[in-house]
């Protein structure tokens, strides 16, 4: 699928979605990672919980997506590698579900991994995390300077992969919140886990 057809895909599927205020869809997501801090005190924890409620979320999207294609009589097409996949991801998915696109870049010699750069988040639009904890500053609670805010779209991703047999790790490795210029999320294709996808994605 081509840039310029996987973006007009994308406007089009978004045109069908119901929409939620923007404002009251970040201070939800917000709740949710405050409840997420009062219940956990370890970081990782945190972060880790973020991937697995998006992992839950991510597996279901797929379905939608589908079928939300069909009744715009839009047709996606079988994606033969992971440049493929990764423009459905960005200019479609996004699009589709928030509203917004990602672009795709930095794909591996082997063209296995690539990352995703996404410019406006939409869950962060209220958010300013906590300067890094000086040492030995308070022992009690998780250091939130060190919080995957948004780590919830790697779940998203590594959910809806799944359910079309790929087996990918997710990584969120740079973020605005932290004064970082852009949001970057990489994706790495570790299994294909049946046959059927395109001969691209197979090992050699």
């Amino acid at each position: 699928m081509s840039k310029t057809n996987a973006t007009a895909s994308g406007h089009a599927l978004w045109a069908k979605m119901p929409k939620a205020n923007a404002e009251l869809f970040a201070l939800t997501y917000g709740s949710l990672v405050t409840e997420l801090v009062r219940d956990h005190d370890d970081i990782d924890e945190i972060n880790s919980q973020l991937d697995r409620i998006g992992h839950s979320i991510g597996v279901r999207c797929v379905d939608e997506f589908l079928s939300k294609a069909e009744i715009a009589n839009i047709t996606i097409p079988t994606c033969q590698n992971m440049r493929d996949t990764a423009e459905v991801i960005a200019r479609i998915g996004f699009r589709m579900f928030l509203g917004v696109s990602a672009e795709v870049a930095n794909f591996s010699p082997d063209g296995r991994a690539f990352s995703l750069f996404l410019y406006d988040n939409p869950l962060a639009i209220f958010v300013e995390l906590p300067p890094p904890k000086e040492d030995g500053e308070g022992s009690g609670g998780a250091d939130l300077s060190k919080i995957k805010y948004s780590n919830i779209y790697c779940g998203v991703i590594r959910g809806a992969l799944e359910q079309v047999n790929m087996r990918v790790e997710c990584q969120f490795v740079r973020d605005a919140l932290r004064g970082e210029e852009v949001n970057e999320i990489r994706v790495e294709l570790k299994e294909v886990l049946v046959d059927g996808a395109g001969d691209d994605y197979k090992e050699e």
